[in-house]
């Protein structure tokens, strides 16, 4: 019986006919249609909407904190792929005590890359993932090659991910980490996720505010809310997927982030 260590430092041991997956992270179901494991995929969830055409067919097991158990024990999967911060702790452990399952743990771009190794692993499609991180490992490093020729390192950035109340990523999260990478001060590094007063922002007076697509749908509208807030700021619309998708989508990160510090220094 293959046995395999995920990166909660857990052992996972699947059966020698391993055939169904079940995965239960929107971020890490296109990654692994990306493996090519159209066929091995029974159930996702219903935030699971990369690669369109191909989600659209698959049956949805409910929400990534809010899992349908029942049908999901009537999939009767092999393997189920989870992630510690995306899923619920409790539905997790239930489904642990009955199915193999196989968790990642991610705050760091070097996290998602051993992700996408560790899964390339288990699921048989190791060639496949080497050929997905070394894209992601290249397309970071030809960033920042780019990045060290500037000059306007270190400014501050506030990146909200939810409004009433107002929450933002701190420190040890993987949108810390791409704030960083764009050479970037996150303006709010007390906690992971802190809730913050207008007081709050309005003190901390960052360079940039970014307002993401998701989890909460930021637009066009609550730019004047946020420039009243900070009129110093520069406030800019983010695609979450880049900030936060820490799958295949990766490998078109770099792309994103160099034209969105074109836009903010152009």
């Amino acid at each position: 019986m293959p046995s395999f260590i995920d990166q909660m430092g857990r052992e996972v041991i699947l059966s020698a006919s391993f055939r169904k997956i079940i995965s239960v992270v929107p971020s890490q179901t296109e990654l692994l249609f990306d493996l090519g494991l159209e066929k091995e995929i029974a159930g996702i969830t219903k935030f699971c909407i990369h690669p369109a055409e191909k989600v659209k067919h698959t049956v949805k097991i409910g929400g990534t904190k809010k899992l349908n158990i029942e049908l999901i024990r009537e999939l009767n999967p092999d393997l189920i792929i989870g992630n510690k911060e995306e899923n619920s702790r409790e539905e997790i452990e239930l489904l642990m005590k009955e199915f193999p399952v196989w968790m990642s743990d991610i705050s760091s771009l070097q996290d998602a890359l051993q992700m996408i190794k560790g899964i390339g692993r288990i699921t048989g499609r190791e060639q496949e993932a080497a050929v997905i991180s070394n894209r992601i490992s290249d397309g970071f490093a030809d960033l920042e090659k780019e990045f060290e020729q500037h000059t306007f390192k270190h400014r501050t950035a506030a990146y909200f991910i939810w409004r009433n109340p107002y929450m933002a990523a701190g420190q040890i999260t993987f949108i810390d980490e791409m704030l960083q990478r764009m050479g970037l001060r996150n303006a709010f590094r007390d906690e992971r996720y802190p809730v913050l007063t207008e007081e709050i922002i309005c003190q901390a007076k960052p360079d940039f505010i970014f307002l993401s697509s998701e989890p909460y749908p930021f637009g066009e509208k609550h730019i004047a809310e946020f420039q009243q807030l900070c009129p110093a700021s520069k406030i800019i619309l983010a695609d979450g997927e880049a900030f936060s998708w820490y799958g295949s989508r990766l490998q078109f990160t770099p792309q994103y982030l160099r034209k969105l510090l074109s836009e903010m220094y152009g």
